[in-house]
């Protein structure tokens, strides 16, 4: 077990020094983890997507709420914190927010590449190191299938050399599920991230069954639909039977609705404001809903 692996290891037990007074009372539970098929390691159930969130300039008025954002997420258990190159200034904003905060070596670090050609590939990796954390990722993930053969191949040696921890590929919509279906029954990968929500519910025919068998890790990006989800049941209460798998929010509705299937490794949901990154957290204590539990929530989304 090397250094920066032990850190990780370790990394939660002193969140809450992360924490000024008005977010210390807010972490009563530890989320719960699922483990890394391909190597047991434990991951927690929510994570932090920058797309838009994170693409923020210098100054510290845009940073400020941020740091709270990545406070709030260690100190409730998370770790996962996904980026790209696509998302315009988000890794570096992560990356020296991390820094600032001392958190390096303690989050789990995903970014992407989205180029093509293996040295436009190469140096767009280099970048991400740079920017996030120049000894190494977590996790380095094959943007929207972007040239996935050229960049593989990069990935591999990457993992080999050790400076990355695992490989992934990822999609947002469903008219790349065929090629990443072919991809995940050829190749050995580590990850695959891909949409799933309770509107949107596609992946679950053959993506995410097909992740389960072959034993690979998923996250899960598009929870809310891009806000669709919150749009559908503005105004409405909550079900009560939704006291029976803890949500507490509709927020939590749709985060379990995620949760509740086996293949699902951690969702990450973006967000900019530490009291909906709590909030999210909190789906990931208590139970998930049960299948008939499941089957309710998809006939209430669907009569909206």
């Amino acid at each position: 077990m090397n250094r920066r692996r032990a850190n990780k290891l370790l990394a939660l037990a002193p969140a809450s020094l992360y924490l000024n007074p008005l977010t210390l009372h807010a972490q009563p539970f530890r989320m719960h983890t699922r483990p890394i098929p391909s190597t047991g390691e434990a991951l927690p159930v929510i994570g932090l997507g920058t797309w838009q969130t994170f693409d923020v300039g210098s100054s510290e008025d845009e940073r400020a709420p941020l740091k709270e954002v990545l406070r709030t997420l260690v100190a409730h258990g998370g770790s996962v914190i996904d980026s790209s190159p696509m998302y315009g200034r988000s890794e570096k904003v992560m990356g020296e927010l991390t820094a600032e905060l001392g958190m390096r070596g303690q989050v789990f670090e995903a970014t992407k590449v989205w180029t093509s050609g293996e040295r436009q590939g190469q140096q767009q990796m280099q970048d991400s190191f740079r920017y996030m954390n120049p000894s190494g990722l977590d996790l380095l993930q094959i943007h929207n299938l972007l040239d996935w053969k050229t960049h593989l191949r990069t990935l591999r040696a990457l993992k080999e050399e050790g400076k990355i921890r695992y490989t992934g590929i990822t999609h947002y919509h469903a008219g790349g599920y065929p090629e990443m279906e072919k991809i995940m029954r050829s190749e050995p990968l580590d990850f695959i991230q891909i949409n799933y929500n309770l509107a949107v519910r596609e992946a679950a025919e053959r993506i995410l069954p097909l992740a389960k068998d072959r034993g690979i890790a998923v996250l899960i990006n598009r929870p809310y639909g891009e806000g669709k989800l919150f749009r559908k049941v503005k105004g409405k209460s909550l079900p009560d039977w939704a006291e029976a798998f803890g949500a507490e929010s509709w927020g939590q509705f749709f985060l379990k609705f995620i949760l509740a299937h086996p293949a699902v490794t951690c969702v990450i949901p973006g967000t900019s404001k530490a009291k909906h990154m709590a909030d999210n957290a909190m789906a990931g204590k208590g139970e998930v809903p049960d299948s008939a539990h499941v089957t309710k929530m998809k006939q209430l989304i669907s009569s909206l």
